[in-house]
């Protein structure tokens, strides 16, 4: 099998043995524009404050170059390969015309016309006009989100493209996700999954928002959920299915077996989220199996037996993990972002020497407490206008004891979920780390002392890519659910990471003190007022 994992900055292929996991070669292809974040490419048009958009030129080298490299590197014939599964980071969202041209490509100086990154966080007003509506009606759907959709959502996107650059939006004849959109180049044939488009496109019980709330935020939106173009679990509607993980999405195209060098007709699973796959790379796909992906942000994942309403939940969806359960999702827009903007700007000793350093100290010892807001919160307060706090700095702090603050700063906003979670009713049993930070075990401790809890480490540095090609293996028939597949294929160490009861006790007080912050400024007058004084003076 063959996992593809579309990342922030670059995709990864790995190529995995079916009968048991093992991964037997990998690549990785740097996106070649990265993160557009200042300009568009090519024309030099600037962006404004919070935009994050991506290349899908950056998508299909992926395909041509990883994908081929990798299986070089696994010394296995091509005609070996029997299925290929792909993840990518959500909400990240073109504009398309029918066919799945990219806009882009058409009018490449027009920045809406590009596809909007999940980090792109320009959709804040958008998405406070959708919640108000939202709640003032007392829609339905609003409380499967903790009350209050993201602005890294489909519609909350959708809704700045429509009042900013109205032409993009009357020439985007299709809005999907990255995630869709890559599986429906390499199969030819267009598809949607259950994931991206319950967690991302607030599809609950069978439905979209009704065309009624869309009118009232603005009558041009009223028939957005066409551009969608798709219809109840497993019906036909405008030619495209709501397709369950773990299926078949179609097979490889003349086309895509150019680009990877597969064999034409290999399996292709549907579409997933780089977070969700990883529950079955960890084989933690049991309800109260927490899974945090932890890399520039962190996504926190858990299948559950149990419906219920967590404030401040990114979402809840059935089958959005596995077939046959609810899946939770929450999160934190920033973590590893956090530790490289402090390292690039502040850090000249950079992390191992900053970690060295930080690691040194008695909890406490550096007198500061920082709120983990620097890309906004996502959980559980749910508002990407808010920015990082960081309280008790002299004259005599220094660099690591900053570092040392801003890692448990997203311990602690971790905390704050599971907590969140568990007085909904909603149990963690078990809390898997994965994704590049596990890597830092100064950084693992630190969050099994905050948390108290032991943290479970998944077993591969490839996580979204070997949960991909999990999927893959149902997809191609090898096993018959995503359960069995994970037991076979997935892999964690349990209990990794135990906490140390003194430390957990000396954290309890900063983690008081954390939380009288969070409170104090989640209220957002005034991160809300240095933003918007910041955007006054953006040129």
């Amino acid at each position: 099998m063959v996992g593809v994992d579309f990342g922030t900055l670059s995709g990864r292929a790995v190529v995995v043995r079916v009968h048991d996991g093992a991964e037997l070669g990998s690549a990785v292809h740097e996106y070649t524009h990265r993160v557009i974040e200042t300009e568009l490419p090519g024309s030099g048009v600037r962006l404004g404050p919070d935009w994050a958009l991506q290349s899908p030129q950056d998508w299909i080298d992926v395909l041509r170059t990883a994908v081929p490299e990798a299986v070089a590197a696994a010394g296995v014939a091509p005609e070996q390969v029997i299925g290929i599964g792909t993840d990518f980071t959500a909400c990240t969202v073109l504009p398309t015309t029918a066919d799945g041209t990219p806009l882009c490509s058409e009018t490449p100086a027009e920045p809406h016309a590009w596809p909007k990154l999940w980090k792109h966080h320009a959709a804040q007003p958008h998405a406070d006009r959708i919640n108000d509506l939202a709640a003032r009606r007392g829609e339905s759907w609003l409380p499967r989100y903790g009350g209050r959709i993201s602005s890294e959502w489909e519609f909350a996107k959708a809704l700045q493209v429509l009042e900013e650059a109205p032409d993009v939006y009357a020439r985007a004849e299709r809005w999907i996700e990255a995630a869709d959109w890559i599986i429906w180049q390499l199969t030819g044939v267009e598809s949607r999954n259950i994931c991206t488009a319950g967690y991302k496109g607030v599809f609950q019980d069978g439905r979209y928002p009704s065309e009624e709330f869309l009118a009232a935020l603005d009558p041009r939106f009223a028939g957005f959920a066409a551009k969608l173009a798709t219809g109840q679990v497993g019906d036909q509607a405008g030619g495209v299915t709501l397709a369950p993980l773990g299926g078949l999405a179609g097979r490889l195209t003349a086309r895509a077996a150019g680009w990877t060098g597969l064999p034409q007709g290999a399996a292709v699973a549907v579409g997933n989220v780089d977070a969700h796959v990883t529950a079955a790379a960890a084989d933690a796909v049991r309800p109260g199996q927490m899974v945090a992906i932890m890399g520039t942000s962190t996504c926190h994942i858990m299948p559950s037996d149990q419906l219920a309403e967590v404030p401040g939940m990114c979402g809840v969806v059935q089958d959005g993990i596995v077939p046959g359960l609810w899946g939770y999702e929450a999160g934190q827009s920033a973590v590893g972002d956090i530790f490289a903007w402090f390292v690039d700007s502040f850090g000249a000793d950079g992390h191992e020497q900053l970690t060295s350093l930080a690691e040194k100290q008695a909890v406490g010892q550096h007198g500061l407490v920082a709120l983990d807001w620097f890309g906004g919160n996502r959980s559980v307060l749910v508002d990407h206008n808010l920015s990082g706090v960081i309280v008790g700095q002299t004259l005599a702090t220094r660099p690591e004891d900053v570092y040392r603050a801003l890692i448990e700063s997203t311990a602690y906003g971790a905390r704050m979920i599971v907590e969140t979670f568990e007085k909904s009713g909603v149990p963690v049993e078990e809390f898997v780390v994965a994704g590049g930070l596990l890597k830092n075990p100064f950084l693992m401790q630190v969050y099994a002392d905050v948390l108290r809890r032991p943290l479970s480490a998944i077993g591969s540095d490839q996580g979204p890519a070997l949960g991909s090609a999990v999927h893959a293996a149902v997809a191609a028939g090898a096993y018959p659910s995503i359960e069995e597949a994970a037991g076979a294929m997935g892999k964690r160490t349990e209990a990794a990471y135990v906490p140390d009861q003194a430390r957990a006790d000396a954290y309890d007080r900063l983690y008081a003190e954390y939380r009288r912050l969070h409170d104090f400024f989640g209220d957002g007058n005034m991160l809300h007022t240095l933003r918007a004084i910041r955007n006054e003076a953006h040129p």
